[in-house]
């Protein structure tokens, strides 16, 4: 994918409730088979949602993308101020924020929850429907066509699979750690948040 990172752009998708439902599930009883199915929800919701977001796109004339006026980018400039109030919202009310309750629920899913999990921790995360807006934005933009955006979400499953295989190879350090990183990210959800948002607001100008 010309133009955009794609590394960023993954770890961007899951930062937040996405990979803090990754880790909740590798700390979970049955946490391989439990996060294997959040692992099919994510690869299938990022697929759907990036195809979507492309096929709405090649609806229109975008425009030249090296034009600041085109209409390409100026669905990009919307989308930078959409998530620049994010972040201001986020650090006004940071004394208040607290993780989604949903979280809390989520040590005693099975696989099927986990898969419905994944699929909705990508499709209804304003984040994420952003970045996934912005990429089809890109390729259709660029005349390119869907194939290219496979390593976007490859990277994206493969960062959300990060919790699962930092089990898997570090087995009993992993475990006592993942509680410890689950902590810190409920206590500083205001600040991910915040850092989501400055992240992809430099990737779209950039």
């Amino acid at each position: 994918m010309d133009g955009l990172n794609v590394l960023p752009l993954a770890v961007t998708m899951m930062v937040g409730p996405q990979i803090m439902s990754a880790i909740i599930f590798v700390t979970a009883p049955r946490a391989v088979r439990v996060s294997l199915g959040f692992l099919i929800g994510v690869a299938v919701a990022t697929t759907v949602g990036t195809a979507i977001a492309f096929g709405l796109a090649s609806l229109f004339d975008l425009g030249d993308p090296e034009d600041s006026g085109s209409s390409g980018r100026i669905i990009q400039y919307v989308l930078v101020g959409l998530l620049a109030a994010g972040a201001i919202k986020n650090w006004v009310r940071r004394e208040t924020v607290q993780p989604p309750k949903w979280l809390g629920t989520l040590m005693s899913a099975d696989p099927k929850r986990a898969l419905k999990v994944g699929l909705l921790v990508i499709l209804l995360m304003p984040s994420d429907i952003i970045i996934m807006l912005t990429v089809g934005t890109h390729l259709a933009q660029a005349e390119a066509n869907f194939a290219e955006a496979l390593p976007f979400i490859a990277a994206t499953v493969l960062i959300a699979a990060l919790p699962l295989l930092a089990l898997l190879l570090f087995h009993h350090r992993a475990t006592a750690a993942m509680p410890q990183v689950r902590d810190w990210m409920n206590t500083h959800s205001w600040l991910i948040n915040i850092v989501v948002c400055v992240i992809f607001i430099v990737l779209i100008l950039a």
